[in-house]
């Protein structure tokens, strides 16, 4: 099943983040807990992880680009 993956809000004051760095390509596969992408607030860096197993279907925002929270960021296919 495709899925969009959305900026998540890590802390009450968050409202937006910057994508530091995909962790999986598109067309790869990843693992549960896996990294999905790095993200930088003004006050830390975060990993965030794959709730399921799934593949890379596509990257909707560029790595330095800073989103909102809620914003899309990805797709993946869950298996």
């Amino acid at each position: 099943m495709r899925v969009t993956v959305k900026l998540p809000r890590l802390g009450m004051q968050m409202e937006e983040a910057t994508i530091v760095r995909y962790c999986v390509a598109p067309g790869d596969s990843f693992h549960q807990g896996d990294p999905l992408y790095e993200i930088e607030t003004d006050k830390v860096e975060n990993e965030i992880e794959a709730t399921a197993d799934g593949v890379m279907i596509e990257h909707l925002v560029a790595e330095g680009d800073d989103v909102e929270v809620g914003t899309p960021i990805c797709v993946v296919d869950t298996i």
